[in-house]
């Protein structure tokens, strides 16, 4: 990825933060993402990791600071200064969003591939055959055997629900996917294949993404830059194998000793 022949950010954040009640989950986030880039938020748990990404995806409104999304005609239009039908537009286009929970991303009653043809539909598209077609090609992209297109993803396994929740959200070609801990919970060998898939589909389609994960290792594989959490701040931020190698902050180095000690 080069931010060079970038003109403008996709994504400026600035000064977010978040109380509930008295405590102070999120205070002062600021940072920019680029067309094409993925970043990283890594921190322990309570460290305002999902508070963070739930205020920039529009899914709990942040008490102060901006959040601003570069639409397709260039301009940067503030997400919380939108209505809630453009809000919705937004999730269900130029945007996705995988859980942690697969469950949580996924109708389970229905069809695998009618999981991934919805959110064809909420764009208007109608034709059985097109949406058929079109799911079978991503199930296949996101490594399903088509035959399972009319099996419900409550008979799925873990990695294949986690699979299919990500090939729900890209079938709209969005131009920025959130994700919450998408490996956690996953066995060892289906996390790997779930990694390079991510990281193939990320190239493949210049989509930019930030994902929230605690583990160093995802966060090296996958994302270009990352930002550190500790008690609702970013205590630091940079390219990921800069900071991850020579990590500045005492939390940051506490963080990647505590992965490389045996």
């Amino acid at each position: 990825m080069n931010t060079a022949h970038s003109p403008a950010p996709l994504l400026s954040v600035r000064n977010v933060g978040k109380r509930y009640g008295d405590r102070v989950a999120l205070q002062g986030a600021s940072f920019d993402l680029w067309p094409g880039e993925v970043l990283a938020v890594v921190g322990e748990s309570g460290s305002g990791k999902s508070t963070l990404l739930n205020a920039i995806a529009a899914r709990s409104a942040p008490d102060e600071g901006t959040v601003q999304f570069r639409q397709r005609n260039g301009e940067l239009q503030d997400v919380y200064a939108m209505s809630e039908a453009q809000q919705r537009l937004l999730a269900r286009t130029d945007w996705g969003f995988v859980h942690q929970n697969a469950a949580d991303g996924l109708r389970m009653d229905v069809s695998a591939g009618a999981n991934v043809g919805e959110r064809l539909m909420g764009l208007g598209e109608r034709h059985y055959g097109k949406l058929r077609s079109t799911a079978m090609e991503w199930l296949q992209r996101v490594e399903i055997d088509a035959a399972r297109i009319d099996d419900a993803p409550r008979t799925f396994s873990g990695g294949m629900r986690q699979r299919l929740q990500i090939a729900r959200n890209l079938v709209t070609q969005p131009r920025l996917v959130f994700m919450d801990e998408p490996t956690s919970g996953l066995d060892v060998s289906v996390q790997a294949r779930l990694l390079d898939m991510l990281r193939q589909l990320t190239r493949q389609m210049q989509l930019a993404a930030i994902i929230v994960t605690h583990d160093l290792a995802v966060a090296r594989l996958l994302a270009h830059r990352m930002v550190v959490m500790q008690r609702g701040r970013v205590v630091e931020s940079g390219l990921t194998d800069q900071v991850l190698d020579d990590p500045q902050h005492p939390y940051t180095q506490l963080l990647v000793s505590s992965v490389l000690q045996p």
